[in-house]
């Protein structure tokens, strides 16, 4: 099971994407969208500090780790939980995860696996640390419980060469369609085909074409 394209466009929209390392709330050094050293290659702390040359190269660059991570957290919401899941709670739990790293032990998850949605939902506003992520937590809630997804651009921020992000306001705002061209591996090319005609109607076509010119 994987994220809706709209569970990635709400994902991405909650974290933001800054196309340079960054400090987090907590200090830890971040990429792009919310990418930290704990979930693996590149190191955010050894990348090069400030903001790309090429921004377009540098909003590509977040994109591409945040395939790599997401992976990983899908893979975790489905071993965490042992009860199906509709699209949209699965969306839901795959951002909280992301956030939190804390599917595994998270009371939302025991009341899930319990088959107690309304238990569940309630949990999620039990993660409010710090204070500014409630507004998350509620659109999460909201989700899991009925579906409702947010919708609206997605900010580009920017950062300095010691790690902080300017909120004041974003360098760019990318519309949902680029964010999905961003975010979806490129189809490989379809292979092109020569069908060759068999040779008896490669012979009944030249035994008509003479027929015609005689």
């Amino acid at each position: 099971m994987q994220m809706t394209d709209r569970g990635l466009l709400t994902l991405v929209r909650h974290e933001g994407i800054v196309p340079g390392p960054y400090r987090d709330v907590k200090q830890v050094w971040t990429f792009g969208i919310g990418h930290t050293a704990a979930a693996g290659a590149p190191d955010p702390a050894t990348m090069p500090h400030g903001m790309p040359e090429d921004l377009d190269a540098g909003i590509r660059e977040a994109f591409r780790v945040f395939r790599a991570d997401l992976a990983r957290y899908e893979v975790a919401v489905l071993r965490a939980v042992k009860v199906p899941l509709e699209p949209h709670e699965f969306d839901a739990l795959v951002s909280f995860h992301y956030n939190t790293g804390s599917i595994a032990k998270a009371v939302l998850t025991r009341h899930l696996n319990a088959d107690d949605r309304a238990a569940a939902a309630a949990a999620f506003m039990g993660w409010l640390k710090p204070a500014a992520i409630r507004p998350r937590r509620e659109a999460e809630r909201d989700l899991f419980a009925t579906g409702r997804y947010p919708a609206g651009t997605i900010p580009i921020w920017s950062v300095d060469r010691i790690g902080q992000v300017d909120f004041s306001r974003p360098i760019r705002r990318l519309t949902e369609d680029e964010a999905l061209a961003l975010l979806r591996p490129e189809s490989p090319p379809v292979p092109t085909q020569t069908i060759v005609a068999p040779s008896w109607w490669r012979r009944l076509l030249d035994h008509f074409k003479g027929k015609a010119t005689s």
